[in-house]
């Protein structure tokens, strides 16, 4: 089937790994692209590109539809931790224009995004750090971060007590949160369309920039991988999403959080034989996955430039 498929946040790293990979995988269809910038990447990536208001104005909705009228999208792919809550918001009237949308339920990304109540939702059930709005409640030295964050911005090590006087100067709805020291790991996930877990490829964060791996080694662990399909079952995901786990200091895998969307590095697993966005659209159409042959593999990224 030749799909037309719409992939909102186009200036974010996730939509240009889902560009990639469909791209990669012989994608044969008509990609159409958003975003509130007028020069995000992905527009020039994409057969077409559409500048629409922020995702958090009242009006995205509606020149999300128009579009999806005229460009008769019939599949969309959202890669941005902002549009996921609109999309989700309206998704049985999406639905009924005849659009397959793979973004969770409300709820789940509520859950997920906040990162106290992800916490407190699976605190007895997981290996997690201790987490709270109270830094007394945590052990020096610990990190800051916002309750809503997102890239990893405004994420800051409290050494001292003056530390954390600065940021509840500085900053508001911020939480606290235990400081692993270990390796740090982002897992690639993709669930079927009824909550069940079908592929995890765990790789280590060698290199970040903003939140964003630009260095990472696939590793398949085992316990990971076990670890992440528990936790993708447990909350009842679909399609794709991407995990943060880091070590405590015995080493032992934490969860930090859970993107319920397409990864920034996505592409590594893609790389590396696990091409996420095609086996998405595989499951919406019903096809039987081949679980794919992934490869331990480095990759190192850098930047590509469009002349405008």
């Amino acid at each position: 089937m030749d799909r037309t498929i719409l992939i909102p946040g186009a200036g974010g790293p996730a939509a240009i790994s889902v560009i990639k990979s469909l791209k990669l995988c012989g994608f044969r269809g008509k990609i159409i692209s958003t975003d509130s910038n007028e020069l995000s990447a992905g527009f020039f990536l994409t057969n077409r590109g559409y500048t629409v208001p922020e995702a958090k104005d009242p009006k995205f909705i509606d020149a999300a539809k128009k579009i999806i009228k005229k460009e008769n999208i019939d599949t969309i792919l959202p890669t941005s931790g902002f549009d996921i809550f609109p999309y989700s918001k309206h998704k049985d009237d999406i639905s009924k224009m005849g659009v397959s949308i793979v973004v969770n339920n409300y709820d789940v990304i509520e859950k997920c995004t906040d990162k106290l109540k992800f916490f407190e939702e699976l605190e007895n059930k997981f290996d997690m750090p201790r987490t709270s709005k109270n830094h007394a409640d945590i052990v020096l030295p610990c990190i800051a971060k916002p309750l809503h964050g997102k890239g990893g911005r405004d994420v800051i090590v409290c050494n001292t007590k003056n530390d954390i006087k600065y940021v509840n100067s500085k900053f508001s709805e911020m939480i606290f949160q235990e400081l692993l020291p270990g390796r740090e790991y982002t897992i690639d996930t993709l669930s079927n369309l009824d909550g069940k877990s079908l592929v995890t490829v765990p790789r280590i964060r060698l290199e970040t920039k903003a939140g964003i791996s630009t260095k990472g080694r696939i590793v398949l662990d085992k316990n990971i991988q076990k670890l992440s399909e528990d936790l993708l079952n447990h909350l009842g995901i679909i399609g794709p999403a991407c995990i943060q786990m880091k070590e405590d200091g015995n080493g032992v895998p934490r969860i930090l959080e859970l993107n319920p969307r397409f990864g920034g590095g996505s592409i590594f697993s893609t790389l590396a034989g696990a091409n996420i966005p095609e086996m998405t659209l595989d499951l919406l159409d019903s096809k039987k996955l081949d679980m794919p042959r992934i490869k331990e593999i480095t990759i190192v990224r850098y930047f590509e430039e469009i002349v405008v």
